[in-house]
């Protein structure tokens, strides 16, 4: 199957730090339009947009925390926390519903005892939802750190298991 070329999604991301958020930050006053590429940055920085992060970009922008946030929260990218050393997006669209999609991810979901959008407690695996990934002949699909995985069935599942584990 070829999981072991996958890039590894767990890069080292630092505890969020007020001199470096405001760096990257400061980076972007005065541009058009700052908020998006800001939040980009802080969650390249730091793994996530945080709390903190939020009151600094809405401190900086001259915005309230409720737009920040709205923004942060409309944008299924931006994480609140950072995710696992893993991140597997499973296919949640109509065509990889209609080829057993929804089955095999209860399974693997129930297989960590998290939900969606959760990371294990060991941190090595957050799985998310997505809305299509264009495979759709190939469904059902996922992607496991930027690594798209089509024709998923339980032998897909197991081997993923196998290359996230520690």
């Amino acid at each position: 199957m070829g999981l072991g070329s996958a890039a590894r999604s767990g890069v080292a991301v630092a505890a969020w730090s007020e001199a470096e958020g405001s760096a990257i930050i400061g980076r972007h006053i005065g541009r058009p339009g700052p908020l998006l590429p800001i939040l980009h940055d802080l969650q390249t920085a730091f793994g996530c947009v945080s709390a903190e992060a939020v009151v600094a970009v809405a401190e900086a922008l001259n915005l309230t925390r409720a737009e920040v946030h709205g923004v942060a929260g409309f944008y299924r990218d931006f994480r609140p926390a950072p995710a696992g050393r893993h991140v597997l997006k499973l296919c949640r669209a109509e065509a990889c519903q209609s080829m057993g999609g929804e089955v095999l991810a209860r399974q693997l979901l129930d297989r960590f005892a998290i939900g969606w959008d959760g990371t294990t407690a060991d941190g090595r695996l957050t799985v998310e939802a997505t809305y299509c990934l264009g495979l759709c002949a190939c469904a059902p699909a996922a992607m496991l750190d930027g690594q798209p995985i089509g024709r998923l069935d339980r032998a897909t599942l197991d081997d993923i298991v196998r290359e996230v584990e520690p």
